[in-house]
């Protein structure tokens, strides 16, 4: 069973769990901030944290018999995806929990409505969520000895306005603010699931969900080896990239921005 733990302020939820995990700390541990004062994405870029959106890290003892431990991050996304995809179809008018007693807000006017902020959200290689191409989300995986911390940044109540790429949060899409908490009760429920899928059937399902919840085949791509088309996943599930002369590229790390 996970044991979930809520602290008012932290600097970083991953920082938080990588200690507990050094120090011993099982599998199924999860830690939730209402803010962050350091929150970070990847290569160290600041991520920003007001109250009411979802800063939570837990940790994967990784295993002997275990697929390789960087394909968590599909695994991350795809369990991630599940739940906000949940939560922009029935938001409200399901009785979630996670929304039924919010606040209802203005809509962000990209979207008109659930099914199509549902239809736009979509990975980017290897486990952001984008809406109509506004990120919603960003998971950090980092090693703690046997360790893989896997923290979830997800933009429930607010997004940034000035970050250089557009974003979005559950609020702007659904006109309700889900409550942390109990999204973090759906989130953990997800990637357990997927988790034991991991271990029990190995890579081939959770590649199979992550493409059908990516963007399509042909999406072009900016990447660290260029520009291109993607090509879908290799059996690794590193990105395949199509450059413009034919040839394939495999990317296994870097950022990947869409154009």
């Amino acid at each position: 069973m996970a044991d979930i733990r809520t602290v008012p302020e932290t600097g970083s939820t991953n920082d938080d769990v990588a200690a507990l995990a050094r120090d011993g700390a099982p599998e199924g541990l999860w830690l939730r901030a209402e803010r962050q004062t350091g929150g970070r994405g990847r290569q160290g870029r600041d991520w920003r944290s007001p109250e009411g959106n979802l800063y939570a890290s837990t940790l994967v003892r990784v295993r002997k018999d275990d697929p390789p431990a960087p394909t968590l991050a599909l695994v991350a996304a795809v369990a991630l995806h599940e739940v906000v995809a949940q939560l922009i179809r029935h938001p409200r008018e399901s009785g979630d929990p996670a929304c039924s007693s919010a606040p209802q807000v203005k809509r962000d006017s990209r979207f008109r409505g659930n099914d199509d902020g549902l239809s736009g959200l979509r990975i980017k290689w290897p486990n952001d969520l984008l809406v109509g191409g506004a990120k919603l989300s960003g998971i950090l995986l980092e090693r703690a000895g046997d360790a893989v911390v896997i923290g979830f940044g997800v933009n429930l109540a607010h997004h940034p306005q000035d970050v250089g790429r557009p974003a979005t949060s559950i609020t702007a899409l659904t006109g309700a603010a889900p409550d942390p908490a109990i999204f973090l009760e759906m989130l953990v429920e997800s990637l357990a699931r997927w988790l034991h899928r991991w271990r029990t059937e190995g890579l081939a399902p959770i590649r199979a969900q992550w493409l059908a919840a990516a963007h399509p085949i042909g999406t072009a791509l900016s990447t660290p080896e260029g520009e291109g088309l993607f090509d879908g996943l290799d059996e690794t599930g590193a990105l395949r990239l199509r450059l413009a002369d034919g040839s394939m590229r495999v990317i296994h790390a870097g950022d990947v921005f869409l154009i």
